[in-house]
């Protein structure tokens, strides 16, 4: 039983904030990368598509999400293990269920941060007093291992790393109560982080009476890092960066296991690319690009941007979708990208988001925002409903007509409202929360200080200039369905003379917008694609940068390495990939079956009521037919079906919103005829 603590004493002693978070999920210490970013707190989506996400965020996932954590067992776990439930209260699996908690947490306290709301900083208090009292006396905290019965094992504290997932709470533990404490001013949860964290450093390491040994499942490494830059306690970026370089050497084969899918068969400055379970992978690379980034290690850094650059060009689907294995939720080998066994963890999606974030801080390149647009527009959205509060954990690229459920996580049920293993949905409700973060930076990049726009949203943020002061934005757009975007200065500095400063203005013009255009009053400038356009002037209020992205329809093809898109191509249009659904289209056109051509024009049509307001797109193809054989191999020299009739017009939507009419046939790359 864990003894009673203060904490939450501790942490109402000082008031929240009461208007956004001081800084987002990452904050790099400054000077220690390219770029630097604009807190949620000082930018704010303001409408269009990801607002309406956030809203349904706000309104239906992170309550519910808080029911679903009561019924679901995880915060009786923690009461049990505070000796506070109710007698007779039974442990609940899997062994990892305190980090859904964590990651609610985090949810709720950057949305608190986003909009202030009484009820959710009444949750946060709850919940942080809830695992508060449930920590050991000297700072260990796992409910289910420090409460096990016969059902989950009894074997004890770090006795299993490869499997316990102690140290990945601990990680989604950390990453909360930073969140806390930079969204409501309160250090309550900070507490019971930071004690955690120095039972961690005082256990682990290649010291004296220190245990040499890692979590299976990384997560740690980002929140020990990020808990550093939030206390400024070295030792837990020592801690981090030991767990890093622990990493490939031999520690997990040591308990008997395959190392490869823990990605400990090669060091991590060694490795040339990604592999094993996707979701580790990529919260490894994220964790040590932090790691990179803080130390001042360029060898390690150089190594990440190889692995991305191989995991981007080789293992990655069209819409971002990392991780084409059902088997081990893994990473295949390179091209090995079947459409509809594809896993594409909506985790994994978002720990890619992390890792070019992280990246993109790091270099300030281009490649990093357009590879966290790809994954932010498609395969992340497509893991949740329109309703926010019904869920994706896998996202195929095909589902077949007569698929039916064969276990908890097939797509064939349907979004579903939570899972026996439920990492995804909170982990998608703190990504909502948090985007705000995601939209701009500041900082210097080739000589060039100023702000950097990277995604696009109407928005409004206020960024901290070097030499200038406080410089206010506003960005008027219709993305992604309309490609203009609008920036107007409304205030810079705060009076002479450093509101008089000469600062550049960044706007990323996507690798996919050739043929993109901009001006600033008459002045009209030459925009490169997969670059920033980086206009430097002494900018006034009032003064505004106009932009236009091509947003043509674009039929896009696979490497023929890729065999199961070989022969076909994919609709894009801006940011997002297309999709073909049953539901749209003409009667006798089956989309197991149907071909298209791609030679026809293709028509994108706006669609206020379908889908929360969408633009489809209009192919022409056909429904091919089906031979009907008695086997699925065919004498070479019999002519495929071509289908009767003319073409017709199809109709495909945006893969993010795929499923929200009830699930059915569906596919992202189209046969061409």
């Amino acid at each position: 039983m864990a003894t009673t603590t203060t904490a939450q004493t501790t942490a109402r002693t000082t008031s929240p904030t009461g208007g956004g978070a001081s800084a987002g999920p990452a904050r790099p210490t400054p000077g220690t990368t390219a770029l630097q970013p604009v807190a949620p707190g000082a930018a704010r989506i303001t409408g269009g598509y990801w607002a309406q996400r956030q809203r349904a965020n706000r309104e239906n996932a992170i309550p519910t999400g808080r029911e679903r954590l009561e019924s679901a067992g995880n915060l009786t776990n923690l009461r049990i293990a505070a000796g506070t439930a109710p007698q007779g209260a039974q442990v609940t699996g899997p062994i990892f269920m305190d980090s859904d908690v964590y990651k609610w947490l985090e949810a709720a306290a950057w949305e608190h941060g986003r909009e202030p709301s009484e009820q959710l900083l009444g949750w946060i208090r709850e919940l942080t007093d809830v695992v508060a009292a449930a920590q050991a006396e000297d700072g260990y905290l796992d409910s289910v291992v420090q409460e096990q019965d016969g059902s989950i094992g009894t074997r004890g504290r770090y006795a299993d790393l490869p499997w316990s997932h102690e140290m990945y709470c601990a990680g989604h533990l950390f990453q909360a109560a930073v969140a806390v404490s930079r969204a409501t001013g309160e250090r309550g949860l900070l507490d019971v982080a930071t004690r955690l964290a120095d039972h961690l450093d005082a256990t682990f390491g290649d010291g004296e009476g220190r245990v040499r040994d890692v979590d299976g499942h990384p997560v740690v490494e980002m929140g020990l890092v990020e808990l550093f830059r939030e206390t400024g306690e070295r030792r837990y970026l020592e801690l981090a960066r030991w767990m890093v370089e622990a990493r490939g050497t031999g520690i997990i084969e040591g308990h008997g296991k395959e190392p490869t899918y823990f990605s400990d068969r090669v060091r991590v400055r060694e490795a040339t690319t990604v592999e094993g379970h996707a979701v580790r992978a990529v919260y490894l690379t994220a964790g040590a690009a932090d790691v990179a980034a803080e130390t001042d290690d360029a060898e390690l850094l150089a190594a990440l941007e190889r692995q991305f650059a191989h995991m981007w060009a080789t293992k990655t689907y069209i819409t971002g979708g990392l991780g084409s294995r059902w088997d081990w939720e893994a990473f295949g080998d390179p091209y090995e990208l079947p459409s509809d066994r594809a896993y594409a963890e909506t985790c994994a999606a978002i720990g890619g988001v992390q890792w070019a974030w992280r990246m993109l801080l790091a270099t300030g390149k281009a490649q990093y925002a357009d590879a966290t647009e790809r994954m932010l527009h498609n395969g992340f959205p497509a893991g949740v409903s329109l309703s926010g509060d019904e869920y994706f954990y896998v996202n195929p690229l095909q589902f077949r007509d007569g698929s039916h459920p064969f276990e908890n996580r097939s797509p064939a049920h349907g979004r579903r409202g939570w899972f026996d293993c439920a990492c995804c949905p909170p982990n998608i409700m703190r990504t909502l929360s948090s985007l705000d973060g995601y939209l701009a930076t500041t900082g210097a990049v080739d000589g060039h200080a100023g702000v950097q726009l990277h995604l696009f949203a109407p928005s409004a943020l206020t960024a901290q200039v070097e030499g200038v002061g406080p410089v206010d934005l506003a960005v008027e757009t219709g993305y992604p369905w309309d490609g203009g975007v609008r920036v107007r200065v409304d205030q810079v500095g705060q009076g002479e003379p450093a509101g008089a400063a000469a600062w550049t203005l960044s706007v990323r013009v996507p690798a996919w917008a050739a043929g993109a255009t901009a001006r600033v009053g008459d002045e009209q400038l030459q925009p490169q694609a997969g670059s920033y356009l980086r206009v430097t002037r002494t900018w006034v209020a009032g003064d505004v940068l106009e932009l236009d992205l091509p947003l043509d329809v674009r039929l896009s093809r696979a490497d023929r390495r890729v065999d199961d898109a070989r022969g076909a191509v994919a609709l894009e249009r801006g940011p997002l990939v297309y999709a073909l659904e049953q539901v749209d289209q003409p009667d006798g056109v089956l989309v197991d079956d149907v071909v298209v051509d791609p030679a026809a024009p293709v028509g994108a049509e706006r669609r206020d009521d379908l889908l929360g307001g969408v633009v489809v797109l209009h192919p022409r193809g056909r429904s091919a037919g089906h031979e009907g054989a008695d086997a699925t191999w065919l004498p070479a020299g019999d002519p495929e079906p071509a289908g009767d009739g003319e073409d017709v017009e199809l109709t495909a939507v945006p893969y993010a919103v795929w499923a929200n009419r009830g699930v059915g046939p569906m596919r992202v790359w189209l046969p061409v005829r």
